[in-house]
């Protein structure tokens, strides 16, 4: 089969199209035909093993998986002997952020893992694209106690995480604001924000407007910066480990104190998301009730994912980038 491999860490040059051998399910593994793909700010962390410390899972000093991809969308197209939550023809979706090998046309996950059915009337691209963002989002989301009417900031709510932040905090009745470029103002508004700022133009920190919480879901800023509007007893979440790391200590602080000493009980906390199954379960039914649909920025054809990388690596991508691997896909 067609994968797109890779040997070292290193810049999207270093992703190569080769046949290798297709994969066999196991005991509780179904074998997926892969439609649709994509190429997310996970993946591009995998391709570089930054931050260093990803090495320690997934290999020292070259990959121990060859084939990179955590987000697909295809068919169940055989069963492992013990499998029951599955048939042959099932269109389904999954994830896996320790990567789970989409860069090719067969892949093999457990059906205990995190892969769902495809919501009906939805698409193999949409599907592929539906998770990465809104899991890391959910698992931003699910760290505080979210009441209707709660005032959040949202930073970077036009990219992956933060389209799937802004309709999931819709969702739970929030009161948002989120932050974007110039030509995602309008989209921004259109998935629940009530207020945009246009952080090409303004400061969003020196806003006058006090939150509940801030969600920097595109890591740029920090507690620092942010935390002057902030309401007291306010959080600080970022989808990254800050410039220094700072997040990780800020939030092991926060939890053993209840609060961030001298910070008026503001607190950071740290989005770590273990659960991907509940996240899919989510989205699935967020899909069905018509309160969740992913955005799609660009599709790449399956050869082309160094290209996709490229743009991806960028960091102005809007919503996510979906990868067409089935060459009938439309």
């Amino acid at each position: 089969m067609k994968a797109i491999v890779y040997t070292q860490y290193g810049s999207p040059d270093v992703l190569q199209l080769r046949k290798i051998k297709q994969p066999e399910p196991k005991n509780n593994e179904i074998l997926v035909k892969v439609r649709a793909t994509s190429v997310n700010r996970t993946d591009c962390a995998n391709l570089r093993a930054k931050p260093f410390i990803m090495r320690f899972t997934m290999g020292l000093f070259k990959p121990k998986k060859i084939v990179m991809g955590t987000e697909f969308a295809g068919d169940v197209v055989k069963l492992g002997p013990a499998v029951t939550s599955f048939k042959e023809g099932d269109r389904v979706f999954g994830f896996d952020d320790s990567v789970l090998s989409s860069y090719a046309e067969y892949l093999v996950i457990s059906e205990d893992k995190g892969v769902s059915t495809i919501p009906e009337d939805y698409t193999y691209q949409q599907a592929a694209t539906s998770i990465e963002g809104a899991h890391y989002a959910y698992n931003i989301i699910n760290k505080v106690d979210m009441v209707k009417g709660q005032k959040v900031m949202v930073n970077g709510a036009s990219g992956g995480i933060g389209t799937a932040t802004v309709q999931l905090l819709s969702y739970y009745e929030a009161e948002i604001t989120g932050v974007c470029n110039t030509k995602n103002l309008e989209l921004v508004k259109s998935l629940g924000a009530k207020k945009v700022i246009d952080y090409t133009i303004e400061d969003f920190t020196k806003d006058p407007e006090k939150f509940d919480y801030v969600f920097d879901t595109v890591g740029k800023s920090t507690f620092g910066k942010c935390k002057g509007i902030l309401n007291p007893g306010g959080v600080y979440i970022s989808s990254e480990l800050g410039p220094w790391s700072q997040n990780l200590f800020y939030a092991l602080v926060s939890a053993l104190f209840g609060k961030l000493p001298g910070q008026k009980g503001k607190k950071v906390k740290f989005p770590y998301p273990p659960n991907i199954r509940r996240s899919i379960l989510l989205i699935k039914k967020l899909v069905e009730e018509g309160k969740f649909k992913t955005v799609i920025d660009r599709s790449y054809p399956f050869e082309k994912i160094p290209e996709a990388f490229r743009y991806v690596e960028k960091g102005q991508k809007t919503g996510n980038v979906s990868i067409i691997v089935d060459d009938d896909l439309e």
